[in-house]
């Protein structure tokens, strides 16, 4: 019998040492290492890899095919194999304040860094990040400031048939004050969903931050789901852990702008909001810049502030929907009601860049007024968070 406890208690013992190292992460290999002078160091431990790379936004960007055309993407550089089957890579130089994502490349194949447990996921992909701080990535960290509340919430579309999940930011107070407050309605790209602004984009720390520093006025955000045969996020709706893609239906063929106004009626109903046109802002990015453009015309009484970051313009010729029609007679329309604020933000490398520009062509033949914003980079998070702190500084 004291066999048996002794036994006991050395199993106990050992279980408790492998949970202990679990909790604490990944026992000797410490990645990614952020050193003083904001070079970085990576590792994993891979004893019976041949080839180990790093692939990430911090490293010189390649080119990728996608159906839309080449894009820019994540660098890739070689891991050196350290003792102990340790694969290791330190930055050349020293990184510039900003989130980071990567992955690393064991053979062929892409894995997450097991040291990390901080990831995200965008779209398909689920990458690890770590942040530099300093600068304009001091707004995406979580500081000793007064924090908002995140909240995911469902509404009923009758035009859609469905019930929606979005994800709704209140400011910090929200709670505990009367008051109402303005609405940023903030839209995400193709194959992303209402969790995008929050995870990669840092939307909830961006807001905490500058209204804290009092750049931007307290206001509610609304992230909805753009994807309008969707209830809502992969995993989060009746149909299970379905696989994330881009090429999903009912996506720009008109179906979201027209059911807009419902995710409108039903914040204005649900939240202490300032139910109008002075108080009410439309963004997104790339598909949501889509989205923000052709909405806004579609209802021009709706929102005075207008966002399209690294947006698409015009629908596909073969696509067939009042919501397309009259383009120019609408954006007419719009602009003879002079909204308070239209910006357009794209860096020089994004693919979109020139149908961006042919679009400001036509604005300007037509002498109507907008904010401009270009800056290096191409279609990426990085330039998109630094669109919603610039356009956020700049509404109501």
């Amino acid at each position: 019998m004291k066999k048996l406890s002794f036994l006991f208690l050395l199993l106990q013992a050992s279980l408790f040492a492998a949970a202990q190292q679990s909790f604490q992460g990944s026992g000797p290999v410490f990645s990614p290492e952020i050193h003083g002078d904001n070079t970085v160091t990576f590792r994993i431990a891979a004893p019976q890899a041949g080839k180990v790379q790093i692939m990430s936004d911090f490293l010189p960007t390649q080119k990728y095919p996608t159906p839309f055309g080449e894009i820019d993407g994540p660098g890739m550089a070689d891991l050196a194999k350290k003792e102990n089957g340790v694969w290791e890579y330190t930055t050349p130089q020293a990184l510039t304040p900003e989130l980071y994502s990567y992955a690393f490349i064991v053979d062929g194949v892409r894995v997450n860094d097991p040291a990390n447990v901080h990831m995200v996921r965008d779209i398909g992909v689920v990458s690890n990040v770590f942040l530099i701080g300093g600068g304009q990535a001091d707004l995406y960290k979580v500081d000793d400031v007064p924090h908002g509340t995140v909240s995911r919430i469902w509404y009923h579309s009758p035009a859609l048939g469905l019930e929606r999940r979005m994800t709704v930011y209140t400011p910090a107070g929200y709670e505990t004050r009367d008051e109402r407050y303005p609405v940023l309605y903030l839209l995400h790209g193709i194959g992303g969903d209402e969790e995008g602004w929050i995870t990669s984009g840092r939307a909830a720390q961006i807001m905490d931050n500058l209204i804290a520093q009092g750049k931007a006025r307290p206001m509610i955000v609304v992230m909805p789901n753009g994807n309008a045969a969707l209830e809502a996020a992969p995993g989060e709706t009746s149909t299970g852990y379905t696989i994330p893609t881009l090429f999903l239906p009912k996506t720009m063929e008109g179906s979201f702008e027209t059911a807009f106004p419902e995710i409108v009626e039903f914040i204005d109903r649900a939240y202490r909001t300032k139910a109008d046109k002075r108080h009410r802002a439309i963004a997104g990015l790339s598909m949501g810049g889509f989205h923000s453009l052709h909405i806004s015309k579609q209802y021009p009484d709706m929102f005075d502030y207008v966002g399209l970051f690294s947006a698409s313009i015009m629908p596909d010729p073969k696509v067939k929907s009042p919501i397309y029609d009259d383009f120019d007679r609408k954006l007419d329309r719009q602009f003879a009601k002079h909204p308070a604020l239209y910006w357009i933000g794209i860096g020089r490398s994004d693919f979109l860049y020139q149908i961006n520009a042919d679009f400001r062509k036509k604005l300007d033949a037509r002498g109507y007024k907008y904010v401009y914003f270009e800056n290096d980079g191409g279609h990426v998070w990085r330039n998109w968070r630094i669109y919603l702190s610039t356009f956020a500084s700049q509404l109501f």
